[in-house]
């Protein structure tokens, strides 16, 4: 099987826009598009502040992207789309689905079932506290679980989890354990092999991501807010949900911030995205919730200061005053408190030279040989 070409099938709701199952998707198919042929499908929509519709076709470093026609929607994250009579044609050797309760990471079973192929399934950790879902949706969570998940779990050939903490959710769903295969969201190479830039500890804080309510931006300002020394900025970068930045401006001027705090466009460019990192001092993650995120590992490969909300996600990464800073979630005063231990420590501080070397893990380059070995062994 690893001696010729393979056709890989990777499918995820989103491949256009700022989302972390789509950067995760592209990484690993750059990575197998090396040796094998890969075909990304996924719905037509645009992941940013705004949904907009993406390009129908596109190839980006020999990954060939076919975009399907949106026939509804169920939540903010779940697109549907017809697809099976195309992957039918274009019979892969390997599906991979991309999210758990996905309706097409369930349609795929079918599909590889009828090809007689391997479907593998990367969960994104969609375990979410139920107080983060509205009655709705956490209904539909109990009867897929309850329905289907725990019918066709171990139907995958192996459920790749991107965290730690999945594990326990995975097994109380009936999961095998012999079926789970940790393997993380890793980091470009760019982020370790372009030279650090001496910082200057200008006070300059970074929020990277989207701004929409998930990411509780409205407790990050308050803390900013409270913060006395008067050269400290703070800026905001990525799409916007207009309607929840109109709620952040008005708060911004409430509190007299307006020019401490500044909103920036979002950026897609992966040299622009470090010139950023390097061009600040401390990086915030204040959300209510990440399942592995993306941006605090980068943040951290370019030794910046790190903070985030206690998540499943910040604490599986974050070691209290090691590699960076914890906060309770939603407490803006004990994250003011982390802001002003983050401001005074110095350049090339022990904690950042830490951060540094623990996301050296999360570099594609090492995670590519455990992926490549697990879809194509």
């Amino acid at each position: 099987m690893k001696k010729r070409k393979l056709k890989i099938l990777e499918l995820t709701a989103f491949s256009a826009g700022i989302c972390g199952v789509w950067a995760r998707v592209l990484a690993e198919s750059r990575i197998l598009a090396k040796k094998n042929a890969v075909h990304v499908f996924s719905s037509d929509i645009f992941r940013g502040g705004e949904i907009k519709k993406a390009k129908e076709f596109e190839i980006i470093d020999r990954v060939k992207i076919h975009r399907f026609k949106t026939k509804g929607s169920f939540g903010d994250n779940t697109f549907f789309w017809n697809f099976e009579k195309e992957a039918i044609k274009l019979k892969p050797d390997v599906i991979v689905c991309h999210a758990y309760r996905q309706y097409y990471s369930t349609k795929a079973l079918t599909i590889a079932k009828k090809l007689n192929i391997p479907c593998f399934l990367v969960t994104h950790a969609p375990f979410l506290k139920k107080k983060l879902r509205s009655w709705k949706l956490n209904l539909a969570v109990f009867l897929y679980d309850n329905f289907i998940g725990k019918r066709i779990i171990n139907k995958y050939k192996k459920v790749l989890a991107i965290t730690k903490w999945e594990r326990p959710y995975l097994l109380d769903l009936g999961c095998q354990e012999n079926r789970i295969v940790y393997v993380p969201n890793g980091i470009p190479e760019e982020f370790f092999n372009i030279p650090l830039k001496q910082r200057k500890n200008n006070k300059r804080i970074l929020f990277f991501g989207r701004i929409a309510p998930i990411k509780n931006l409205e407790v990050l300002i308050k803390a900013f807010s409270m913060i006395e020394d008067e050269k400290a900025k703070l800026d905001l970068i990525g799409p916007q949900e207009k309607e929840y930045a109109k709620v952040l401006d008005k708060l911004i001027s409430k509190l007299g911030q307006t020019n401490r705090i500044k909103f920036y466009p979002a950026v897609y460019n992966m040299r622009k995205k470090i010139d950023l990192m390097d061009n600040h001092d401390i990086f915030i993650l204040p959300s209510k919730r990440e399942g592995m995120p993306q941006a605090l590992i980068e943040a951290m490969a370019r030794k910046m200061i790190v903070i985030s909300s206690k998540t499943d996600g910040g604490k599986e990464i974050i070691e209290e005053g090691k590699n960076g800073f914890l906060f309770e979630i939603g407490d803006e005063r004990q994250l003011a408190e982390k802001i002003n231990a983050a401001l005074n420590l110095p350049n090339n501080s022990l904690i950042a030279n830490m951060a540094r070397e623990y996301v050296k893990m999360f570099s594609w380059k090492k995670l590519g040989k455990l992926i490549t070995k697990t879809y194509l062994q």
